[in-house]
C-alpha cells in the first residue's frame, strides 16, 4: 500500500497522476485537514503534526510514503532519518523549467513556508538564476478549498497582475494546479509547470529499486483517511473526480 500525504487539496494533483503511474497499486491517502493551511505554520509546530502522520502511515501498513504537500516535503531530510522506509517528497519544478529554458523570465509561485525553507533555497541555488522571480502567496491554498470565484479572482489579480507578460510560471504548491484556468486569465501567455507528473515516476523508480512495485493486474484501490470533518471529504471527492477527468 503506497501511502499519500497532504493537509488538502494538494493530494488530488498528486494522487491523479500516481494512479495513471501506478494501476495495480493500493492507495491510503491521508489528508490532515485539520491543521491546514501548512503554509503560514511555524517550524517546531509543523514538524510534530507532520511526524505524527507520517507515523500513522506506517502504522497503517504503507510500504512507501508521498508526500504531496509542498510545505511538508521541506521535512523529507529528516523524516528519511526519523523512519525506515522511503519516502518520496514532491518539490516545485525549478529543475524542469531550468532543462527547459533557464533564460526566460519564471515566475515561483509557493507558500511563505516553502519559500523561506532551506530545501528550497538549496533547489533554488542549485537551478535558479537572476530570471526566477519568487512570489509569496500567503491564505491562496485556502482560498482554492473555499474557492468563492470572485473572491479568488481578485486575490490573483492583486497578485499577478505586475507579471501578466511572463511566460514561464512553477505552481510551487499541489494546490495551484487546481486553478490552472483562473491562473491563465491573468497570465495569458505563460506555461504552467507543477512537480505531480514527476514525483509519480519518481515513487514508480524507487518501488522498482526496492522491490515493491506491484506487477500483477488488480483492481485499484484508494482509501482515505480525513482528521476533521464528513462535508470536506464529500467536497475532496468530488473535486478529486473533476481533476482526474482534466488531468
Amino acid at each position: 500500500m503506497i501511502g499519500v500525504y497532504d493537509s488538502g487539496f494538494g493530494a488530488i494533483t498528486v494522487l491523479s497522476h500516481l494512479l495513471k503511474e501506478l494501476p495495480n497499486e493500493e492507495f491510503l491517502c491521508l489528508i490532515d485537514n485539520k491543521n491546514a493551511p501548512y503554509g503560514e505554520k511555524e517550524k517546531e509546530v509543523l514538524d510534530k503534526i507532520i511526524t505524527k502522520n507520517i507515523e500513522t502511515l506506517i502504522d497503517k501498513g504503507c510500504k512507501i510514503i508521498v508526500i504531496a504537500c509542498n510545505t511538508a516535503s521541506t521535512f523529507v531530510s529528516d523524516l528519511r532519518k526519523k523512519f525506515d522506509i522511503p519516502i518520496v517528497a514532491i518539490e516545485p519544478a525549478i529543475k524542469m523549467v531550468y532543462d527547459n529554458d533557464k533564460d526566460e523570465r519564471t515566475l515561483v509561485l509557493a507558500t511563505p513556508y516553502t519559500i523561506q525553507s532551506e530545501k528550497f533555497k538549496n533547489l533554488f541555488y542549485q537551478y535558479g538564476n537572476d530570471k526566477f522571480i519568487l512570489l509569496s502567496c500567503p491564505n491562496l491554498a485556502t482560498l482554492i478549498e473555499e474557492y468563492d470565484y470572485e473572491k479568488l479572482r481578485t486575490y490573483l489579480k492583486e497578485l499577478l497582475t505586475p507579471y501578466k507578460d511572463i511566460k514561464q510560471v512553477v505552481l510551487g504548491c499541489t494546490h495551484y494546479p487546481l486553478i490552472k484556468k483562473e491562473l491563465q486569465e491573468f497570465l495569458p501567455q505563460a506555461l504552467l509547470y507543477d512537480g505531480g507528473k514527476g514525483v509519480s515516476l519518481q515513487t514508480k523508480r524507487v518501488l522498482v529499486e526496492k522491490g515493491l512495485l506491484h506487477t500483477k493486474k488488480r483492481k485499484q484501490h484508494i482509501t482515505f483517511i480525513f482528521t476533521n470533518g464528513k462535508n470536506y471529504q464529500e467536497k475532496f471527492l468530488q473535486a478529486l473526480d473533476t481533476y482526474k477527468k482534466q488531468c
